[in-house]
């Protein structure tokens, strides 16, 4: 189990299942949502994401019909986002987390919309878009690119 929360800690979320295809995300939507070089994400199926604290504190941003990103209305801390073309999983910001983690990210990806100020320093792959065994599945548009 994971626990997480905002940065406020007015939102506490606890995380009973694996988190799956963690990436550190380029495009400028994530580094604008996080104010960064990048977000860290990965996802968590949504029977196992349980807010313990807080609930009422998360509003969402609708970006487009198909998507929400949760966040904190007191500090504002990115939560997790969901997407209606895949509705079993939630995406979660990794920088939420509190407890240290097994799962380790795969990728770089939306690389051609990387800070021109960031430099790679690892050795994970690098692709121009979504990872290719996820550029077909449902959730591919989940950044909204």
């Amino acid at each position: 189990m994971y626990t997480a929360s905002c940065l406020c800690a007015e939102i506490e979320i606890q995380i009973t299942g694996p988190i799956t295809d963690i990436i550190h995300c380029h495009c400028s939507k994530c580094r604008k949502s996080t104010g960064s070089a990048y977000a860290t994400n990965g996802f968590v199926l949504k029977q196992d994401l349980l807010i313990v604290k807080g609930e009422s504190l998360i509003n969402s941003y609708c970006p487009n019909t198909h998507s929400s990103r949760h966040f904190c209305q007191n500090c504002a801390s990115p939560l997790y986002n969901e997407n209606s073309q895949d509705p079993m999983r939630v995406r979660i910001r990794l920088g939420m987390l509190d407890s240290d983690i097994a799962e380790r990210p795969g990728s770089h990806n939306f690389v051609t919309s990387k800070a021109n100020w960031d430099k790679f320093n690892d050795k994970l792959p690098h692709y121009k878009g979504q990872e290719p065994h996820r550029s077909e599945a449902p959730s591919a548009a989940e950044c909204d690119r």
